[in-house]
This record gives C-alpha cells, sequence and structure tokens, in this order.
C-alpha cells in the first residue's frame, strides 16, 4: 500500500512540475483576474458561450472518442505526399498592395492599407506542449520567423496549442508591435516577455483602435479554452478588423451557432470571411462547425468572399486531410459562395483573387 501511495505521489508531483514549463504560459490574476470576474460572459468560476456548449454531442462519451482517436484514425488523416507550398518574400512587399498569405491550420499573414498583421502563427512544427506529438505536415512548415517582417498587429484568438504557439509567439516578440488578444490571454504573453502596454485584451462586444483608420471588435464565437487542466479561464472570440478600404471577419474557432448572423448584422457585409474548417466531428459537433456549416455561416455573415482555415497542417480529428476542403468547395459551389483556397505561403492579392485549383487532389500545385 505504501509503494502504490509512493507512485501516486510521484506521479503527480512530476505532473505538476511538467505544468510549470514555460509554454503552458499562466493563468490571469490580480487587475486581469478582477476584469474577468467582472465579465457578463463569466459565470460559475469559468467562461460561459452564448447557448449551451457540451464538450461532446449526446451519444458521445469521453472514453468512446479517446479510443476513436487513438486506435481507429485512418492513415489517410496525414497526406500521403509533401504539402504544396510556395515561398513568398514577405520582407520586400510593396506597401501598396492588400495581400494575404496563408501559413497553414489557423496562421496566416495580411497587408492591409499598409498595416502587416498576424494571425495565431504558430511555426514551430508541433500544436502541442510535447514536441514529439501532434507534428505539423511534410511541407507545411517552409516559413520560419526570421521569414516575418515587423507586425503591426497580432492577433491570437485564443489560448489552444495549436493557436497560440510558445516557440513562434516567444520569438516574434521583438517584431511586434501591438497585440489583439481576447481577455485573459494577456497573462500567458507576459510570462514569455510582452509587456503589458503592448497587450489590448478584449470581452465580447468591447472594441479597440490600435491605429488611425483601423478598428477592431470582439464578437463571441463558441468553443472553449485552456492550457492545462482548468478550461475556460481565457476567453475566445473572433475579431471584426475594419481598415481604411477593407473589412475583414477573423473567425476563431466556432461550433455553428446564431453569432454569426448577429455579427452580419451588425457588422457586415465583409469583403472577407476567414472561418475555421476542419478538426470537426459528430461527436464534439457543437464546438467546431462542419464544412456545410462554415458556407452557411459566410452566408450569415454577408461575406463576399470566404477563406477556409484550421486544416492542412496538423491532424486533430478522425476525417481525411483534405476531407474539409473537399466538402466546403461542394456545399460552396452549390449556394454561391466565393472561396479563396491558396497553397500554404502562395501569395494572394485580394484586388485579384485567383481561380482556385484543386492542388489539394493532386499534389503538383499550381
Amino acid at each position: 500500500m505504501m509503494i502504490f501511495f509512493l507512485v501516486v505521489v510521484a506521479i503527480a508531483t512530476a505532473g505538476y512540475l511538467f505544468m510549470q514549463q514555460p509554454q503552458f504560459g499562466r493563468l490571469p490574476s490580480g487587475e486581469r483576474k478582477q476584469r474577468i470576474n467582472a465579465s457578463p460572459h463569466f459565470a460559475k468560476g469559468q467562461f460561459q458561450n452564448q447557448s449551451p456548449t457540451p464538450a461532446l454531442t449526446e451519444g458521445a462519451s469521453m472514453l468512446s472518442v479517446t479510443a476513436a482517436f487513438f486506435f481507429a484514425r485512418p492513415r489517410s488523416v496525414t497526406p500521403p505526399m509533401v504539402m504544396p507550398s510556395q515561398r513568398s518574400d514577405l520582407l520586400n512587399l510593396d506597401p501598396a498592395q492588400d495581400v494575404l498569405v496563408w501559413f497553414g491550420h489557423s496562421s496566416y499573414f495580411m497587408q492591409l492599407d499598409g498595416k502587416k498583421i498576424l494571425v495565431d502563427p504558430v511555426l514551430s512544427g508541433s500544436a502541442s506542449p510535447v514536441k514529439f506529438t501532434t507534428r505539423s505536415f511534410k511541407g507545411s512548415d517552409v516559413f520560419t520567423v526570421s521569414d516575418l517582417p515587423s507586425i503591426d498587429l497580432l492577433f491570437i484568438t485564443h489560448d489552444h496549442w495549436d493557436h497560440l504557439d510558445h516557440d513562434t509567439v516567444r520569438q516574434l516578440r521583438p517584431r511586434i508591435g501591438q497585440v489583439i488578444t481576447s481577455l485573459g490571454v494577456g497573462a500567458h504573453l507576459e510570462r514569455w516577455g510582452y509587456t503589458r502596454e503592448m497587450i489590448t485584451e478584449l470581452d465580447w462586444y468591447e472594441s479597440a483602435q490600435p491605429a488611425p483608420r483601423c478598428s477592431v471588435n470582439a464578437v463571441p464565437a463558441r468553443h472553449f479554452s485552456g492550457r492545462g487542466f482548468r478550461r475556460n479561464q481565457t476567453l475566445w472570440s473572433s475579431f471584426v478588423l475594419k481598415t481604411a478600404s477593407r473589412k475583414i471577419f477573423i473567425g476563431g474557432d466556432s461550433g455553428y451557432d446564431k453569432h454569426f448572423k448577429e455579427a452580419g448584422k451588425e457588422y457586415g457585409p465583409f469583403d472577407l470571411a476567414i472561418l475555421e474548417n476542419g478538426q470537426y466531428n459528430e461527436s464534439w459537433a457543437y464546438i467546431h462547425m462542419m464544412p456545410e456549416e462554415v458556407v452557411q455561416a459566410c452566408i450569415d455573415l454577408e461575406a463576399n468572399l470566404l477563406l477556409p482555415v484550421h486544416w492542412g497542417k496538423f491532424s486533430l480529428s478522425m476525417h481525411a486531410w483534405n476531407e474539409p476542403v473537399k466538402r466546403v468547395a461542394a456545399e460552396a459551389s452549390k449556394r454561391g459562395v466565393s472561396l479563396l483556397l491558396p497553397m500554404i505561403g502562395e501569395l494572394v492579392y485580394l484586388d485579384r483573387p485567383v481561380a482556385v485549383h484543386p492542388w489539394w487532389e493532386d499534389g503538383t500545385g499550381r
């Protein structure tokens, strides 16, 4: 009995010490925690979604989902080839051009009205505290931090590992002007060397003006947060970005719900909606959209153009790696929604978006 007790204590101690490492960030405290406690979206000790949102759908259990994830995933969850990509020169862009470059998953760069903007950058090759797990697809990491210019605005939608990457964000710090993020996430960033003056944290329906003729509104998403055992201590959000000439919906991870139509009515129409499309499953359909719902969300937002992200770099579900793009393209064609589907690294000129070529089918690129 004593040996069993000592083993349990040793395991618990090792787990505690492991989770004190810097990549786990820090929970909000002090004035930040006081602000969270006063939020209308914080109740019963955690942030809440607008609608009831269980982690799993009816009939699914954590045991069955875990067993399926580790023992029943098909080989098709990873691509059979090196991911096609292009290496665009981001250090010598014409500042007069509005461009977008997708880095795979939910990471992308935009230059809008001369402002350089980066969203949820994960460039370290992994989306996990343990680097040999959740590895990026071969060929999907063609950019490093050194390939990026100085960034005026860094957006972090929420604190999950596939959106907030310790290694990338820490290396980026000298290149960042301002950070726009969800309420509470600044605690992680401050542990990693960012100053409080650099960080603007927004609750849903709050706004900021980070530069002249540039505004940001935080709007609801239907998801959850957490980098350790305690969930929902920081907020998850989407952002409405308005510059002098464009209006962009920066979508965070989200299940489908009424908030898309509400955002469309309040802030639309949008020039471009960037929405998550991947890592979905019927067992967790409340917190990630199916591809057909992504198209509906774009319609709800009254967006002229849709860029589906959250695919093409990591496998966090059981679907084939290219199923999300196939399904969203089929639904968009059926419903008359225009898509952007660039390769990783491809330079997209927003004034003249390129025609869609199904590079994910043959792997040959353009």
